[in-house]
């Protein structure tokens, strides 16, 4: 059986659909299906079935998928091992980002990998961290942030390298009239509007544990993906808002730190099972350690 058909398949059972399969692969959705067709009559067997007017896998499907994940990942392990004879890390070493955190580490880690003959191609992406199987199959390495009381853990298929605890700062108009105290507690933000996210993302998971924590409900006015377009609401008194605390503001806004609870992202660098054994990739994530290290120290 082919290993570009086999993934086509592991594809389908992560996203449901050949559209879906076909834009992450960049083929058309024709294409998909030819090829599934083919793989089909390779295995002798149905391995997918109408759905209305989806697909879904078969038994023997779901089966065949569990062996394309041992195919796969030895695949891996076997560029991984020819890539060894290499005498260093070299080639280019793709990563996504989510915004924040291209911000915060992509410029420092293009310049080192490149003083170790990688050249990194990154990408800012605003999708959850659960997104991340997803997103392996178009990059090396993904960089996602989540709440730190997330404790769920990857499919073995997929390692995480831990790179950062970041506690969460509110965030006010220099005329808030908490604004000149060195801390803040929950409680004396009760009736305070805040400007969220959207649901799913990290900031958001976060006011969802304070609610559950605390049974203080932030009342969320706005919500806005793009830190700098929270800094303007922020700062033209709409509103307070969390905010990482390595996040280089433009706007003269206030930090607080929260005293009653700990409020912080855990950022993270998913990478498949075995990639990190390619001497690009390893160099790449040893690299995005040393930054996001030296950024943690700074606020030692």
């Amino acid at each position: 059986m082919d290993a570009g058909r086999l993934r086509m398949l592991r594809e389908l059972a992560d996203h449901g659909t050949v559209a879906a399969v076909a834009d992450v692969l960049s083929m058309t959705p024709s294409a998909v299906s030819q090829q599934l067709k083919i793989l089909q009559r390779e295995a002798g067997v149905a391995l997918i079935e109408p759905a209305g007017r989806r697909v879904r896998l078969t038994d023997a499907g779901r089966v065949l998928v569990g062996h394309a994940d041992s195919v796969l990942a030895a695949l891996e392990r076997a560029r991984a091992e020819m890539d060894a004879y290499r005498t260093s890390p070299r080639g280019t070493v793709s990563v996504s980002f989510f915004p924040s955190g291209a911000a915060m580490l992509l410029v420092p880690l293009i310049v080192r990998a490149r003083d170790r003959g990688v050249e990194v191609r990154g990408r800012d992406i605003d999708v959850p961290a659960s997104r991340a199987p997803q997103q392996l199959a178009e990059f090396d390495i993904v960089v996602v942030h989540r709440d730190e009381r997330d404790t769920s853990d990857w499919e073995p298929r997929f390692t995480a390298t831990e790179l950062l605890r970041e506690p969460l700062d509110v965030v006010m108009a220099a005329d808030h009239r908490l604004a000149r105290q060195d801390r803040v507690r929950l409680t004396e933000l009760t009736d305070e509007h805040w400007i969220g996210v959207e649901g799913g993302l990290m900031v958001d998971d976060v006011l969802n544990s304070i609610a559950l924590l605390t049974s203080v409900k932030p009342h969320i006015t706005q919500r806005v993906n793009d830190f700098r377009v929270v800094e303007e609401l922020v700062h033209a008194g709409l509103g307070i808002a969390l905010m990482p605390r390595y996040v280089l503001l433009t706007r003269p806004l206030v930090r607080l730190p929260v005293t009653d609870i700990t409020v912080a992202r855990r950022v993270e660098a998913v990478t498949r099972s075995g990639a990190a054994a390619r001497p690009a990739v390893g160099a790449v994530l040893e690299e995005l350690r040393a930054v996001a290290a030296a950024i943690g120290s700074a606020d030692a």
